[in-house]
């Protein structure tokens, strides 16, 4: 029992021996405290930092936001003032194209009115040509006539005057 117990203790004494080599070279291989305490400090201050940033960043990424949806209302009122703008020239294309057809339909009319003004004017020149051709021809008649006339009063004069003789001496 003796053997066991110095044995079983030998054993505990190594392994002892071997865990406290261990936890001597861990000790080794362990940062200094007073670098331990700087490198838990840089540590603090930059997850400090990386916060700060990390709040920063949001704050940046609301403000973006903000103005992407201001920049998108903006653009939203410029493009309804342009489909109103544009709606409005089509509305104001469509009473032009409206007032040119009506005019276009006046002057076509009016075309056609003045093609009949001129074959009325034609007919009418025409009709002047061939009263202006029976003029003349009626008043050649008329001169004709005129001067028939006048011979008949001469000769009616004549025979007056020979009856005025041939009556006193066939009276007496």
């Amino acid at each position: 029992q003796l053997l066991e117990a110095k044995a079983s203790l030998s054993l505990a004494q190594t392994q002892h021996a071997l865990q406290l080599q261990q936890a001597n070279d861990q000790m080794n291989n362990m940062v200094p405290k007073k670098q331990y305490e700087q490198l838990q400090t840089s540590l603090r201050e930059e997850q400090r930092k990386a916060k700060q940033l990390q709040e920063n960043l949001h704050w940046q990424a609301e403000q973006v936001c903000r103005q992407l949806v201001r920049t998108q209302e903006e653009h939203q009122c410029l493009l309804q003032a342009a489909v109103e703008q544009a709606e409005g020239l089509e509305h104001n294309l469509r009473s032009a194209d409206a007032v040119l057809a009506d005019k276009a339909a006046h002057l076509e009319n009016a075309q056609a009115q003045l093609s009949r003004n001129k074959q009325l004017i034609k007919d009418l020149r025409e009709e002047n040509r061939v009263f202006a051709m029976a003029l003349q021809a009626a008043e050649l008649r008329q001169r004709s006539t005129e001067e028939k006339n006048q011979m008949l009063k001469e000769q009616t004069s004549a025979l007056k005057q020979l009856i005025g003789k041939i009556t006193p001496a066939s009276l007496s």
